[in-house]
């Protein structure tokens, strides 16, 4: 069975929306894209490197697998990044039964998240990398499909945007595994999930 992995740069009050560009995603008006760019570091690779030892596949909602394509594939098509995602397995997570990827490499999982990623996750033999798709990674986290956590915490305040944890968002409890600090400031805090909701637990 394979594992995921959510790997997301969020600020101090938890926005996670378009850190890497100013034109990534300004869905509501949102004007601070590129937040995350100042808190750079490599121990960030390393982290990531970490998580994706032993072989990975990406599984990504739509809108951040059609960003993905657009800011590597089309923009980068010689970086090493693009090399790394084109040549691994693509899994794209959207409602829209009659959607075709156009990343080579890739497959859709039409239909309920909840219940298509957990067959991929039953039968599949890679760790299974998320990157932002924070509605698919939200439902993941509702139906306990998400193993680790790993928050990248940018010493910023930005007041709006969209944010990793909504209200609504399940009761639950994690268990850090790992924690970096980065030169630039950067908390970088490694969650496992426990497979347990807080108010499961005793006092």
């Amino acid at each position: 069975m394979a594992s995921i992995v959510a790997i997301e740069h969020v600020t101090l009050d938890g926005v996670f929306q378009a850190p890497g560009r100013a034109d990534e995603d300004t869905r509501n008006g949102f004007a601070h894209g590129g937040w995350g760019n100042p808190g750079s570091d490599p121990k960030m690779q390393e982290v990531i490197g970490r998580a994706m030892a032993g072989g990975w596949s990406l599984l990504a909602g739509r809108t951040t697998y059609e960003d993905l394509h657009e800011a590597w594939a089309v923009r980068q098509p010689a970086s090493p990044m693009t090399r790394a995602l084109t040549g691994a397995r693509k899994f794209v997570a959207s409602h829209d039964a009659g959607y075709r990827p156009r990343w080579g490499n890739s497959t859709l999982l039409a239909g309920d998240a909840g219940e298509t990623v957990r067959a991929l996750k039953q039968g599949h033999d890679e760790a299974l990398i998320v990157f932002g798709s924070g509605k698919l990674l939200r439902a993941l986290m509702r139906h306990g499909l998400v193993d680790e956590l790993v928050l990248m915490v940018h010493p910023l305040v930005l007041g709006t945007g969209s944010r990793l944890f909504e209200p609504g968002q399940a009761p639950s409890m994690l268990k850090l595994s790992n924690q970096v600090s980065t030169a630039t400031g950067v908390a970088i805090l490694t969650y496992a999930f426990d497979g347990k909701a807080a108010a499961e637990r005793p006092e």
